[in-house]
């Protein structure tokens, strides 16, 4: 692999961000620090921010900021943070579910996860998962802030 180019198409790192910030007062039900979610995904040319609103869909490159910074970025910003590493995915349609900012991300990291609709869901889904391949790819915990980053052994 070269350095900040996939060896398989459509594999990197993705960062979601889960945040407890809205403005819409119907979400006002949904878990404290876990009403929006959003992706930041690394590309070649640094990272790309994916963040669905019921609005709209807000696409902007962030540049080439360190891992680090990044993270401290996201944890100023008062977001739990939770990594994946993309991978190839069966080709067929995924579930008709309502345009959700948890759906548009399950659809970015490839997850065909039925039963999760909220962020802490889906925060909770991504865990269990990573603890499910703990054998397979090394886990570094940050209890403190609470996040958990992937890296090939």
């Amino acid at each position: 692999m070269t350095a900040g180019r996939p060896s398989v198409p459509g594999e990197g790192r993705v960062l979601v961000a889960f945040t407890g910030r809205t403005e819409l007062w119907w979400l006002r039900w949904l878990r404290p620090g876990f009403r929006h979610c959003y992706a930041l995904i690394e590309c070649e040319s640094g990272w790309v921010i994916c963040n669905p609103a019921s609005h709209r869909t807000e696409i902007r490159s962030i540049g080439c900021p360190a891992l680090a910074d990044l993270l401290d970025w996201l944890f100023a910003d008062g977001a739990v943070v939770a990594a994946w590493r993309l991978s190839e995915v069966p080709n067929r349609m995924a579930p008709v579910r309502p345009f959700t900012c948890v759906e548009a991300v399950k659809r970015l990291l490839g997850l065909r996860a039925p039963g999760v609709f909220t962020p802490w869901q889906l925060y909770r889904h991504m865990s269990r998962s990573m603890e499910k391949t703990s054998k397979k790819e090394k886990k570094n915990l940050d209890k403190r802030k609470n996040t958990f980053i992937l890296s090939s052994q």
